[in-house]
């Protein structure tokens, strides 16, 4: 986690949103489902995202179910969302295609 994280401003947040498609801020958490076609593409996805945001060493609350993965991303050392939270839905987002 990085130790300098911020919280994002609400303009940040709001420009932030306009670029992320399907995202949405809900309880104080940047909020995701993803659908794959099954299982296993859902399982395989979930291994990428892992692998990723351990690069950034920065990890989601998720779930899955079947084909279905729910996403929560919050920095938690700041009980807020950064910078941190947007680059992983990004990334997310581009690893589902």
């Amino acid at each position: 986690m990085d130790p300098n994280a911020k919280a994002l401003s609400d303009k940040e947040l709001q420009d932030a949103l306009s670029t992320l498609e399907g995202w949405r801020v809900e309880e104080g958490q940047l909020k995701r489902t993803f659908k794959f076609k099954d299982f296993g593409e859902a399982l395989g996805w979930m291994v990428r995202a892992g692998l990723e945001a351990e690069k950034l060493d920065h990890h989601p609350d998720w779930s899955n179910s079947w084909n279905k993965v729910e996403v929560a991303l919050k920095t938690h050392s700041i009980d807020a969302l950064s910078e941190l939270d947007v680059k992983l839905a990004k990334r997310m987002s581009e690893l589902a295609g």
